[in-house]
Order: structure tokens, then C-alpha cells, then sequence
């Protein structure tokens, strides 16, 4: 395809149109088996090549956007998925039980299934993208605004009202984290060498797998920075399969965005409140805590230490 051509094409901003039905009639999503091979091989013939040269410092930048782009690609799928959904709850409404509203119907929940399925296979290669992204950098992968979640693939249905209630159902588990609420709070933080960085590192998990000791059925909440030590929380929580909710901040309100994100936070009523070192948000954070009664695991001492512990010292 010539590059004028693309871009003409481009321009159009062609993603709005639904397909039709006979368009996809008959046709299957590859195998996860191969969505997941050609995921891998993509992922290693890339930044193999990249590694060792000029270009290695842009691999997780890279990295980012090739998740990302199987990303946007199912949420596009999804947002297609609801619109049918609209199409779909109005002709149950104007249901008159002939041959034609029967088959307009039927073609119409086809169809919402079989593009709900394409969400599917790009979730798939999403997962397997930020799989291999969070081993390269040690980063978690997180889109740049909204959820990553994976409604998965529709099975099983047989008439409108159940694909409805399936797709309701499915969407409200997917965007509701299961167990019990921990919260983690931390600012972006500098170390003076490596050997204290690591320090730092090792005291964040070993306060985490304690904390995962207490309560099994745990779900990481925390603010979603990725340039902050919330990352690191972030990469243990998936590396260890880790439901997380993340509150990232309402710009709109200025200063008062992060107080707010707190109270949105408390409101979960965690189990814990896990506090490194941070800003006065952090601050106001514990003070929150302990006046609603909640346990903080209070780790703002000096290298992810208790502040009980540099008193100690000091003394």
C-alpha cells in the first residue's frame, strides 16, 4: 500500500462503521495458542534486534505502545460491543414475534458475539505484550487513563435477554475487584546509591508479602503512579496475581485532587493502609487512617524502614 494511500484511507476515520453480519459469518479469532506465539516471537525479534544499540534506551517507551496498541484495539471491539447492545435491548423492545424482527434480532446478537470475540483475541495479545513488558522493565503495564480489565469472550447464547444479562454481569465482575481492600501510598522518591535503592526495594516487597500473609484474598489499591514507587507495589501485585484498583487523580480539582483521592480510597474500608515516604497527601493520608480506626502499616523511616525504627537508632 502506497503511503499516500494510507494516509488517504486514514483520513477517512473508517473505525466508526459496524460490520455486517455475512462479513463475519463462519469466521473464528486464531488460537490463543497462536495469538500467543506470534505475540512472543513480534515482542523478541524487535527488542532482540534493538538491544545493544542506539535504540535501547527507547525499548520501554516501545514496549509501552505496543501493548497499548492491542489495548485501544479492544476497547474499540467493546465500544462496538455496547452500541450493538443499544441496537439489541431495542428490538426486544419492538419485538413482534414475525419472521423478520425474529431474524433481525438473531443477526444482531451474531454479530455483538462474534466482534466481542475479536475483544477477546486482542486482550490476549495485550496480556501476553504486558507480560513480556513487565519482565523487560519491571514495570507493570498500565493503560494511560481507564481500566485494564478482560471481559473475555461471549459463550452460549441463545437469545437477546441472556446476552444482555451476560454481558452486564461479566462487565460488572471485571470492573469489581474481589477480597479485601489494602491500601498503598507512597511518593517518587531518590536514593543516594544503588545499595540503598535496593535496600529501599527489598524492604517495599518484604512489607507487601507480610501484609499478603494477613490477608489472603487481598486487593493492592493505590494511586497508579508509574514514575513513583507505586510501581513497584504495581509489578508485585501482578507479578503475584494481585487484583489492583488504582485512583488516579481528578486534575480538575487542582490541589484538593489528591485529599480527594484519599477519602476515595479510605472509603474502600481496607484492612491496611501501607505508608512509605510521600508528599503531605501521604501525611494526610495516615492521619485519615488512624482516625477512622484503620491499621496503618506505617513504613516512612528511612529506607522503607518504621519510623519507630530510626527513633530507636537515633536514641
Amino acid at each position: 500500500m502506497s503511503t499516500s494511500l494510507a494516509a488517504a484511507l486514514a483520513a477517512l476515520e473508517l473505525g466508526h462503521l459496524e460490520p455486517r453480519a455475512e462479513d463475519l459469518s463462519g469466521m473464528a479469532p486464531p488460537p490463543t495458542e497462536a495469538l500467543e506465539q506470534t505475540v512472543t516471537a513480534i515482542w523478541s525479534d524487535l527488542f532482540t534486534t534493538m538491544g545493544n544499540t542506539a535504540l535501547e534506551r527507547d525499548i520501554e517507551d516501545l514496549g509501552w505502545g505496543l501493548v497499548n496498541l492491542f489495548h485501544r484495539a479492544a476497547t474499540k471491539k467493546h465500544g462496538l460491543v455496547d452500541r450493538l447492545t443499544d441496537d439489541i435491548r431495542l428490538l426486544l423492545a419492538e419485538q413482534d414475534g414475525s419472521e423478520i424482527s425474529t431474524a433481525n434480532l438473531e443477526e444482531k446478537i451474531d454479530l455483538a458475539k462474534k466482534v466481542e470475540e475479536s475483544a477477546g483475541a486482542f486482550e490476549i495479545m495485550r496480556d501476553v505484550a504486558a507480560a513480556h513488558y513487565i519482565r523487560e522493565t519491571g514495570r507493570s503495564w498500565v493503560p494511560s487513563s481507564g481500566n485494564r480489565i478482560s471481559l473475555g469472550v461471549t459463550a452460549g447464547i441463545v437469545d437477546g435477554h441472556a446476552f444482555l444479562r451476560a454481558r452486564r454481569e461479566r462487565a460488572l465482575n471485571a470492573n469489581t475487584a474481589q477480597g479485601t481492600p489494602v491500601v498503598f501510598a507512597g511518593g517518587r522518591l531518590t536514593f543516594a546509591n544503588d545499595d540503598d535503592m535496593k535496600t529501599f526495594a527489598d524492604n517495599l516487597l518484604a512489607t507487601l508479602n507480610k501484609v499478603r500473609a494477613h490477608v489472603g484474598d487481598m486487593y493492592l489499591v493505590h494511586g497508579g503512579d508509574m514514575k513513583g514507587i507505586e510501581r513497584l507495589a504495581a509489578s508485585w501485585a501482578e507479578q503475584n496475581g494481585i487484583q489492583q484498583v488504582r485512583f488516579g487523580l481528578d486534575r480538575k480539582l487542582g490541589d484538593r485532587a489528591g485529599f480527594r483521592r484519599n477519602e476515595q480510597m479510605l472509603s474502600l474500608k481496607p484492612r491496611f493502609v501501607v505508608a512509605f515516604q510521600g508528599n503531605g497527601v501521604t501525611e494526610r493520608l495516615v492521619i485519615e487512617a488512624k482516625a477512622r480506626g484503620l491499621r496503618v502499616v506505617d513504613r516512612r523511616g528511612p529506607l522503607g524502614s518504621p519510623p519507630s525504627a530510626a527513633r530507636r537508632s537515633a536514641g
